[in-house]
């Protein structure tokens, strides 16, 4: 009997796709939670072809990390109080 992949969080839908490699229906669970493309945020190469970094892109993407860190320190703070 397989267990409840729906049910699973994601972290334990990986542990179990680690330890059952064999097994395609957790994997296929993991994908379809994933964000559509549609809806994903594309940023640009960090470094061109040559090796040489794209500081603009570089400067975008720290940002977008720097706002996401920021919102989910919010989301924490105010599911404490």
């Amino acid at each position: 009997m397989q267990p409840n992949f729906e049910a699973m969080t994601n972290k334990e839908l990986i542990a179990y796709a680690l330890a059952n490699r064999h097994e395609v229906e957790p994997l296929r669970v993991l994908y379809n939670r994933r964000t559509p493309d549609s809806e994903a945020t594309w940023y640009g190469p960090m470094v061109t072809k040559d090796g040489v970094s794209i500081e603009e892109n570089i400067r975008i993407a720290q940002e977008a990390i720097k706002q996401k860190i920021e919102k989910e320190n919010q989301r924490k703070k105010d599911s404490q109080s």
